[in-house]
């Protein structure tokens, strides 16, 4: 059997399309070798033992389709957002147009058009792709509205430049707003207002965005988020969410806290809270199943233990 010759090394180990192939120097006989899989016209994949990066997959879709950016499911998962969208682990990847052009038809491809401004289409590790705004608006009529809460929460969200490099949020609160207004008559916008209304700048994670919706829902105070509270001299800590009135804390904990040096630092932060007189009620996974109920009823608890009750 005869070996075929040697891929370009950059060639290697990303989905790429046959132009480029061709203008690296392949031939086309060897673009039809069976270790090279066609997963749409125009586009070949590397057979590998693992799995390509999904941004490499995307980028030569939007290359054999003039004028179109990687959009909604698609735009999600590469931005990284939170939240549940259905159907964003479906096959086919999500690509856009602008209106006045035909709707992409390829295989393994989602087409869609839209108006879309000179702003709502950026870049993303080299190839088009929606902005972090306008793929929020596109998944909200796909989303339920705290779903689509917790989006906006994390592109409002203040950064830690520390640990993430950047010290601006993906977004201010009227990017999001303008956005809305620019595209008042499309579906699923009505949701998407309503998401914005109940946004908040603070929230540092979904599982605190769920958290502080269920217990809005549940028609307990509203809660100040993540704001520093001074417990002592020179004693100030930082609680997901704090009744002040009450002085009941609130803290969503996620898998980091099993961690033995956190552990320590928790049983020191629930003893700074102690002696100043609060209560911490301390929030997990396995409370935020139906619905939050436990969760609720624990904060509700801590809550009424300290005098408060519903009106």
């Amino acid at each position: 059997m005869k070996i075929p010759r040697p891929l370009p090394a950059d060639l290697t180990s990303k989905s790429f399309t046959t132009q480029e192939a061709l203008d690296a120097g392949v031939s086309v006989g060897r673009l039809r070798y069976r270790d090279l899989d066609s997963p749409s016209r125009a586009i070949r994949v590397p057979r590998l033992d693992t799995e390509h990066a999904f941004a490499d997959m995307v980028r030569p879709i939007t290359q054999v389709t003039p004028f179109s950016a990687a959009s909604h499911a698609t735009a999600f998962l590469l931005w990284g957002f939170p939240g549940f969208l259905p159907g964003s682990h479906e096959p086919g990847i999500h690509i856009s147009r602008p209106h006045a052009m035909a709707i992409p038809r390829r295989r393994g491809v989602v087409g869609h058009r839209g108006q879309f401004f000179e702003d709502e289409i950026t870049t993303f590790n080299g190839l088009l792709i929606t902005s972090r705004a306008r793929t929020w608006l596109d998944c909200a009529r796909k989303m339920d509205i705290d779903e689509i809460t917790v989006v906006a929460d994390h592109l409002l969200r203040i950064p830690r430049p520390e640990f993430e490099g950047r010290s601006s949020p993906h977004c201010a609160m009227d990017e999001l707003e303008e956005m809305l207004d620019r595209h008042w008559g499309t579906p699923g916008i009505r949701k998407a207002r309503l998401a914005l209304e109940q946004a908040c700048v603070g929230s540092d994670s979904a599982p605190e965005t769920r958290l502080r919706l269920a217990l809005k829902w549940a028609g307990l105070p509203t809660a100040e988020v993540n704001v520093p509270t001074e417990l002592g001299p020179g004693v100030v800590r930082q609680p997901d969410l704090a009744y002040r009135e009450q002085r009941v804390a609130v803290e969503y904990e996620g898998e980091g806290h099993s961690d033995p040096e956190q552990i320590v630092r928790d049983i020191a932060r629930e003893e700074d809270y102690s002696r100043a007189g609060w209560t911490l009620v301390r929030i997990s996974k396995r409370h935020m199943s139906n619905n939050a109920r436990s969760a609720v009823a624990k904060v509700r608890r801590a809550l009424e233990q300290r005098g408060w009750s519903p009106k």
